[in-house]
């Protein structure tokens, strides 16, 4: 393990584990990221610690850590960590089980990374407090129509931050005996308690950034396209300008100073 607070950070939205999660990379890089992919939060997963514990050398690791870097499982960069006491940058490597875009990425250091498939459960948190209310109070055995005709209403006490546990209690508490029609009550219920709208802190700016894969310089998102920084990329390759075959302007003396040392002096053409 890495010291408090650093070391290997998982990515958010992770599918689950399958036997083909790392196919598309090659051999070595895949063993070594399945190995990292199993490791605990806060591992130290650098070069040196690895070797200790893998086959390969820090040489061959630190090529098959800048493969997956390229290929979107892993980004290393910083991230502010706040205490009671005190705020401290520290050094991270982001790992993805998902081979993640640049874009995704970037959306990631802001803090606001989406998920790669949202999933909407078949049934919202409302209806299922309403269909399993006759377990707490039997009594309270509510039908499927009556959960849709109230699940507005527990979705207003929600939204409002209250708790399962607060809207249990305030559903099932003191009930009359006997209870003649449980729909109604509970509907009742959740009109004459709705509690007042509660001012809900909100969210915690995410403090975090990237740095280059190479160079460990840290760059503004978009800048580290495949975690490397644009010197540490090498410079674009310049479009070929004309149709193929055409020569670039400052290469055309070149070729006609060596299309003409290959031809044959006229004299010497009329002996043959």
């Amino acid at each position: 393990m890495a010291g408090p607070g650093y070391g290997k950070r998982s990515a958010p939205d992770e599918r689950p584990r399958t036997d083909r999660d790392f196919a598309h990379l090659l051999p070595r890089d895949a063993a070594v990221a399945a190995y990292i992919d199993r490791l605990p939060d806060g591992s130290d997963i650098s070069v040196k610690t690895l070797a200790k514990h893998l086959p390969y050398g820090q040489c061959a690791l630190r090529t098959t850590l800048n493969r997956l870097q390229d290929a979107g499982h892993l980004r290393r960069g910083s991230e502010c960590v706040i205490t009671d006491k005190v705020m401290l940058w520290v050094t991270r490597s982001f790992f993805s089980r998902t081979a993640r875009e640049d874009d995704w990425w970037n959306a990631y250091t802001r803090g606001d990374a989406p998920p790669d498939e949202p999933q909407r459960p078949t049934r919202s948190r409302a209806f299922i407090l309403l269909a399993a209310l006759g377990r707490t109070a039997p009594v309270l055995t509510l039908s499927a129509a009556d959960c849709l005709h109230l699940e507005p209403r527990v979705a207003e006490w929600f939204a409002r931050g209250a708790t399962e546990a607060e809207l249990l209690h305030a559903l099932t508490h003191g009930l009359p005996s006997p209870v003649h029609c449980a729909a109604r009550l509970v509907e009742r219920r959740l009109l004459d308690k709705l509690p007042p709208e509660r001012v809900l802190p909100g969210p915690r700016a995410v403090l975090r950034t990237l740095e280059c894969g190479e160079c460990g310089v840290p760059g503004p998102p978009g800048a580290l396209l495949g975690g490397l920084c644009r010197p540490c990329r090498g410079a674009a390759p310049e479009p070929p300008a004309g149709p193929p075959g055409t020569v670039r302007p400052t290469g055309v003396r070149d070729r006609m100073n060596a299309v003409r040392a290959g031809l044959v002096p006229r004299s010497e053409r009329a002996r043959r």
